[in-house]
């Protein structure tokens, strides 16, 4: 029978220098946050465990305290490797200040690499991150000024190159689920997201790690449905319970995440007539019928409730990386989960779909774009990010759509009569010579002759052999004052450039659904 033990136990189990790997996705979606803050109690009180190294592959927290923030302390954490730290900027800073070596690899990629390492292989082979920041022939994924081992490689098979993630011994193990029996099956039923779970289990025991659990409930052993059960017993070590635990960090519950109700498509909220629906209507413009399609984070979420208020979500599929397809993906920080979703399977899955080039279309957020038509979304200025699916998706997608207003900081944008004013400007230019980061690489992209989109609330670009290429205009906007001053490099401009749809500006409907139906992949 499994231990079933108290938080503060099960913090007693991890030894200096343990290599912790943590279960769950981005804003709470199965995190085992009982596990996590009673670590950090165990630290704040005694002083230890210390210089733990911490994986998880997406970024685990609530932008302020809770997650992996909760881990931020001086000698408790000496490496972070995760996809993302967008979610925990207390351990970004520990990075950015030398403190703490930092890793960020693409999502997609630690979370097979779990699986790889399950199964005794010598790490994950792949292509996704060559030409990005994560190829060793750049950064190698490293962020901070302290300097880590080399996790990653360049290999050749077949006289074509390879990135190998090396496999990581894990020492202890958090996961999280919604049951346990006395024999420790776990199920997932209250869960937004299924992660890695199995993965990460199978990989600690392997190595002589321990696995711990966290679930808000136990029931006895016999009574758990063997189809429901996404970790078996015999790879669990310990039990935590923690009877009022959050779906997510700002929803305690919705059922509609745990994949028992729909939701009526008039409770889905509409977007307000501004920037950021201007880039999604245009964006939407982009669909076809039975496209299967990911939505990334931030402006690019706002596709799915376009294609919701036009009544045509269902004519397509939506996914999440997290490993939900169909339905209608969350927004804001619970942003991972879906409602409405046709199935939820294992995120390691759901990559390998992405990576076969499963993905008819894919649209993303941009931080920077630069003269070469790469783009930066994991670092700038003093914010590390990283990159999340981002490259798992954009390297793999047959079209990539990138998503962003052309301008940051303070400003002032209005629809008038049908046209686009902007009354203040952002200070902060987002097209700029060269990228900080290399989180997309449009070269290699052009050298696999994938298609690449920029769409901007007052202008859209195409990525061509010959530079960035100007394709349309918003009404109202001026060309040279308001899109290519703007700009620190040259864009390609054709002699006439059309306009955006007028229908993107007006507050009625588009109609969009009627004419989804007729288009065909392109």
């Amino acid at each position: 029978m499994v231990q079933i033990i108290k938080t503060e136990e099960a913090a007693a189990l991890i030894k200096d220098n343990d290599t912790l790997w943590i279960g769950g996705s981005g804003g709470g979606h199965a995190v085992p946050e009982k596990l996590i803050e009673g670590l950090e109690g165990r630290f704040v009180k005694s002083g230890f465990p210390r210089s733990l190294t911490c994986a998880h592959a997406v970024g685990i927290g609530d932008w302020k305290e809770a997650g992996m923030n909760r881990l931020a302390h001086s000698g408790l954490i000496k490496r972070s490797i995760c996809g993302t730290l967008t979610n925990s900027p207390r351990i970004a800073d520990m990075a950015l200040s030398g403190e703490i070596e930092s890793y960020t690899f693409p999502q997609g990629v630690l979370s097979q690499l779990t699986r790889e390492m399950a199964g005794g292989r010598p790490g994950l082979i792949t292509t996704t991150g060559l030409h990005t920041f994560i190829d060793p022939r750049l950064q190698g994924g490293q962020q901070g000024s302290k300097r880590g081992p080399d996790l990653v490689e360049v290999v050749e098979i077949d006289n074509k190159e390879y990135l190998r993630y090396k496999t990581i011994k894990i020492d202890v193990a958090f996961i999280r689920a919604t049951t346990a029996d006395e024999k420790g099956n776990l199920t997932m039923e209250h869960e937004a997201v299924f992660g890695e779970n199995l993965s990460i289990a199978t990989a600690a025991r392997r190595t002589g790690g321990i696995v711990i659990a966290q679930v808000e409930r136990l029931t006895k052993n016999g009574t758990l449905q063997g189809k429901q059960v996404k970790v078996p017993g015999i790879l669990v070590d310990y039990i935590v319970v923690d009877k009022e635990p959050w779906q997510t960090y700002v929803t305690k519950f919705d059922p509609a995440y745990a994949g028992y109700i729909h939701k009526l498509d008039s409770e889905i909220a509409v977007l307000p007539l501004d920037s950021r629906k201007i880039i999604a209507r245009r964006a939407a413009m982009e669909l076809f019928k039975d496209a299967v399609v990911n939505l990334g984070f931030g402006v690019a979420n706002g596709i799915s409730l376009v294609a919701a208020e036009e009544g045509f979500y269902n004519d397509l599929t939506l996914t999440v990386e997290q490993g939900l397809i169909g339905g209608v993906p969350a927004l804001g920080n619970d942003a991972g989960a879906a409602t409405n979703y046709e199935a939820m399977i294992d995120q390691p899955y759901q990559f390998d779909f992405y990576d076969s080039g499963g993905l008819d279309l894919a649209f993303l957020s941009f931080a920077e774009v630069d003269r070469h038509g790469n783009v930066n979304v994991s670092r700038f200025g003093n914010k590390i990010v990283g990159p999340g699916g981002f490259i798992n998706i954009t390297q793999n997608a047959k079209k990539v759509f990138f998503l962003g207003t052309l301008t940051a900081g303070k400003s002032d944008v209005r629809i008038e009569d049908g046209k686009l004013v902007i009354h203040q400007d952002g200070s902060i230019k987002k097209f700029i010579q060269d990228v900080e980061q290399i989180t997309w690489s449009g070269g290699y992209a052009l050298e696999r002759q994938q298609t690449a989109k920029y769409i901007t609330e007052r202008a859209v670009f195409d990525l061509t052999p010959d530079g960035i290429m100007l394709m349309e205009i918003a009404p109202g906007v001026d060309i040279q004052c308001d899109v290519l001053d703007k700009i620190d490099f040259p864009v390609i401009v054709p002699s006439e450039v059309p306009l955006m749809d007028a229908r993107i500006f007006n507050a009625n409907q588009m109609n969009l659904k009627d004419e989804l139906k007729g288009k065909e992949a392109r």
